[in-house]
């Protein structure tokens, strides 16, 4: 599943065609991916104006003038394909601009979802409402993470995977920000004093933004909107390398975790 670098990189990549630009042609081509389309999808969008981009945990967002906002998750295996040469049967949204421009919403497997908000109302819409802070805005902090995590005995892993915690992280960067911060994915949240917290959320924030950097990393069928891969698969420390070498010296090793795999290394991580 693309994670939160993946779709801030999608979401840059289809600013550059996108921002500014009048949509002159909204189709779907199925009912539905994950759940029903908007019903008032297509006339809500056609005609109207771009005004800007932006991302909130996992899901892109598509401002327009209308003072709607078109709300994506790309699901298990959904990617925005810019200009595509030929029709593909996973094209299932389809977005031209004024310029010419056409972008295709590909998702296979459909997970993925489409929906439509008021703007002014974005922090109130479902799928937003009950989730924490962005882990690369100022509002997570050392001071938000040990107020959130006081008293809590499931594993600090598994709590930064809890949406109400800290929106939009995922199992490859989790386990990356746990290592580069020497803390074990094992320890009860609610034990990891104030020094440790200290050095994980800027651990957070620097794996997040280097995997941004790098244009995310290449799981299963992700690709950026202009088709190239993303290469910060190259940098990871821990994650999938079981057996493998830990830069301290260590050995990584994998143990399942509330239902996912979790990498990690007993030589580093306390």
């Amino acid at each position: 599943m693309p994670e939160l670098p993946e779709v801030e990189t999608t979401v840059r990549g289809l600013a550059r065609v996108l921002d500014g630009q009048q949509l002159t042609r909204v189709a779907v081509n199925r009912p539905d991916l994950r759940r029903p389309f908007p019903p008032d999808l297509v006339q809500a969008l056609t005609g109207a104006t771009v005004t800007g981009l932006g991302r909130r945990a996992k899901y892109g967002l598509i401002h327009t003038d209308r003072e709607l906002t078109m709300i994506f998750h790309l699901g298990m295996s959904g990617r925005w394909r810019i200009d595509p040469e030929v029709p593909d049967k996973h094209d299932h949204l389809l977005l031209e601009t004024a310029r010419g421009h056409v972008l295709a919403l590909n998702d296979p497997r459909r997970f993925g979802s489409v929906d439509l908000a008021e703007t002014a109302a974005l922090t109130n819409w479902q799928g937003f409402r009950a989730m924490g802070p962005e882990p690369l805005g100022g509002e997570f902090t050392p001071a938000h993470l040990h107020r959130a995590l006081a008293g809590r005995i499931a594993a600090i892993k598994l709590m930064l995977l809890d949406q109400k915690i800290v929106s939009g992280l995922g199992n490859i960067y989790v386990c990356e920000a746990l290592n580069r911060a020497g803390i074990s994915p094992h320890r009860p949240a609610g034990q990891i004093g104030k020094p440790a917290l200290a050095r994980l959320v800027p651990a957070i924030k620097a794996v997040l933004a280097e995997a941004i950097e790098a244009g995310g990393s290449t799981i299963r069928d992700y690709v950026q909107p202009d088709g190239e891969l993303g290469y910060f698969a190259s940098s990871w420390r821990v994650y999938g390398r079981e057996g493998e070498a830990c830069p301290c010296g260590g050995t990584v090793e994998r143990f399942a975790q509330g239902g996912r795999s979790s990498w990690w290394c007993a030589r580093c991580q306390k």
